[in-house]
């Protein structure tokens, strides 16, 4: 959910720990981070959450009732039902699954996490992790676990961090993270697919995009309604381009990212 990707930024990239140099033992020591809402917020994060909010708010407030009477049906009774009370509802869920969930080793989960993470000390072991014991989580770990310098915790079956979600996937949320970049894939392709439809509209026929009963009143074929049927508001034809244009290149843009990252793990 939602939405809204870099490979190099959602990649496998920190599956180990560098060592702290020695000057570092005199840092305060590091306090886990539990799940993506412990602070601090990161800003791919809050990126992700605003153009999400953003694309349903334009598409669904604004370019959706603009289309025929007809596909203006088939939006609402199949895009709105199914891609906003269905993929738009379960991306949110699933996106909000993969940030809350603490993706920790089981041994790591009981600890207390306002205990603080001891500093690693190269002069006494050579690996974070030697013989599945984590010498700053200082628990036992699963063989495919690694301790994310991020989050400052052992993850159970590491994949990645992830800095959108501001969490790291591993075992316990991969399904879920998965489940988030597909749902958000489909319902870009749906959004892309209507906002092309009214471009090529407005070219070629705009009065197939002024069927609304409130255009009825307008006069001027430069004023435009948005928000409607409920809260129609006038907006010149200019206007209404520059934001559907916003849109459908953030909607490619976001679909080509998050599209190349779903087919990276379909693969792996």
């Amino acid at each position: 959910s939602h939405l809204l990707l870099q490979m190099n930024l959602c990649g496998r990239n920190l599956r180990r720990v560098t060592p702290e140099a020695g000057t570092c033992k005199e840092k305060p020591p590091l306090l886990s981070r539990v799940n993506g809402w412990s602070l601090p917020l990161n800003t791919l994060q809050v990126v992700a959450w605003t153009t999400f909010l953003a694309m349903t708010f334009t598409s669904f407030g604004i370019f959706i009732p603009l289309l025929p009477r007809v596909w203006r049906y088939v939006a609402y009774s199949v895009s709105f039902v199914l891609v906003t009370s269905g993929l738009f509802l379960f991306h949110f869920v699933v996106h909000l699954v993969a940030i809350s969930t603490d993706p920790a080793e089981p041994n790591v989960r009981i600890k207390n996490y306002n205990k603080p993470v001891p500093v690693f000390d190269r002069s006494k072991h050579a690996h974070v992790i030697q013989n599945q014991y984590c010498h700053l989580c200082e628990v036992t770990v699963s063989a495919k676990a690694k301790h994310c310098s991020a989050c400052n915790k052992c993850v159970a079956d590491f994949d990645h961090h992830c800095k959108w979600l501001n969490n790291c996937v591993g075992s316990r949320n991969y399904w879920c993270f998965f489940s988030s970049v597909a749902s958000a894939v489909a319902g870009l392709f749906c959004l892309v697919v209507v906002l092309l439809y009214i471009l090529i509209q407005y070219i070629m026929d705009q009065e197939e995009l002024r069927t609304d009963p409130h255009f009825e009143k307008i006069t001027d074929e430069n004023t435009w309604l948005l928000f409607l049927p409920f809260f129609p508001v006038r907006t010149k034809a200019p206007v209404l381009l520059i934001i559907g244009a916003a849109m459908l290149v953030l909607d490619l843009v976001s679909l080509l990212m998050l599209g190349h990252l779903l087919l990276f793990h379909l693969y792996l």
